[in-house]
């Protein structure tokens, strides 16, 4: 197959190309630029598709052999993922930009350009596997049809498997994730050690991508303003001031500036965020606890989506490092293929705490991924909704 490799100039795309072309396939490496400051530097593990990161996805793919070149996705990236970041925390909601990422920039302008130029699949670094089925065949009485499926990588400290479920059954019938097998980020290293690669050691890149200096209440200051308002409690009595709702999230408990204690000497958290009256709303961590989900934008991987009106049993995961808990879930009827369709989740087991508005709700089947959608609301059945997503 013709395979581009998506390489960030880091270890973990490095070794998957090296691994694309172990495999036999004719390898491309793509660099995609998405900062328009083009001096934009790493920060120790902050940031990342920095100069310093093109010159090391050059040096690898020197080391590997392959052609390389570097995609300029600047304004797709400003235009998606960074404007649904400000849009989101503006609205009141918690977005997760390596969820829009994935699916805006490497499974969709990068994956379309790719198809267009001819290449058969796209190769990333990300941790994830694809495992390939035979199910039966409706159309052909006892005949069979191939399903690709996305599970969880071995490696659990690092799976990925929740930013890539929005990626849909198309895109991951293009998409190859060859570090599915890998069990630990030391193996990986090892790996480019093995073959001279020079990012061996080169530090994981982490937080937001596009705040490099990891302030993200300075970031949503400097791009939507200071718009002064108040933090008051359950009760509506003000305890404080805020600089701008935008900048809180559901199950926020530090940088609340709140004049004075809790009556009962207790912690608070930011239990709403409500952009219309520019108001936070924080109280005891009990009420943070919900066990229902409403979620829109569903999509579901081929095969996994519950017949109209059936409940199944699955796990559920609303971030991207937490455990999956016991739910039964269902699809909220639609149109066959469209983002009006829609998820609901009913925990069985414990309350899920601090579930915000806009986050991603990914259901498993074990290690299997069998859909995703984006939190609308979320409440405590037995109760009055709470304010998540009513801003």
């Amino acid at each position: 197959m013709r395979v581009l490799a998506a390489m960030s100039g880091g270890v973990d795309s490095a070794v998957a190309a090296a691994l694309a072309v172990d495999a036999g396939h004719e390898v491309v490496g793509v660099h995609m630029a998405l900062s328009r400051n083009r001096d934009q530097f790493r920060t120790g593990s902050r940031g990342c598709c920095s100069i310093e990161d093109a010159g090391d996805a050059r040096r690898a793919a020197d080391v590997l052999g392959i052609p390389y070149y570097v995609w300029d996705l600047s304004e797709r990236f400003e235009d998606t993922v960074v404007a649904d970041f400000l849009a989101e925390y503006e609205a009141g909601r918690t977005p997760n930009p390596c969820v829009r990422c994935n699916e805006h920039i490497k499974f969709e302008a990068l994956l379309d350009k790719a198809t267009a130029l001819g290449f058969d699949a796209v190769a990333t670094g990300h941790y994830a596997r694809v495992v390939t089925r035979d199910v039966p065949d409706p159309s052909a009485p006892g005949g069979t049809r191939p399903v690709r499926e996305l599970h969880r990588s071995p490696n659990t400290a690092k799976d990925q498997s929740y930013v890539l479920a929005v990626m849909g059954p198309e895109r991951l019938a293009r998409a190859i994730f060859p570090l599915g097998g890998f069990a630990s980020k030391d193996e990986v290293r090892a790996e480019a050690a093995r073959r001279g690669l020079s990012v061996s050691a080169k530090p994981d890149s982490y937080d937001i991508c596009f705040v490099a200096d990891g302030d993200t209440q300075g970031f949503l200051r400097e791009r939507l303003g200071a718009r002064p308002g108040e933090i008051v409690d359950a009760e509506g009595a003000v305890l404080g001031e805020h600089d701008g709702a935008y900048a809180f999230t559901v199950g926020q408990r530090k940088g609340l500036r709140i004049d004075r204690p809790a009556p009962d000497g207790r912690p608070r958290y930011v239990l709403d965020v409500q952009p219309a009256r520019n108001r936070v709303v924080v109280g005891p961590a009990e009420l943070l606890s919900v066990d229902r989900v409403e979620a829109g934008a569903a999509v579901w991987f081929d095969g996994a989506r519950p017949a109209p009106g059936e409940w199944v049993d699955a796990g559920v995961q609303v971030r991207a490092h937490g455990a999956p808990v016991p739910a039964r879930v269902r699809a909220v009827e639609g149109a066959p293929e469209g983002p009006e369709q829609g998820m609901e989740v009913a925990l069985t087991g414990a309350p899920l705490r601090g579930v915000a508005a806009g986050q991603s709700v990914v259901v498993y089947d074990g290690t299997r991924v069998l859909g995703q959608a984006t939190v609308d609301r979320a409440y405590r059945a037995a109760a009055a909704p709470t304010a998540t997503g009513a801003g």
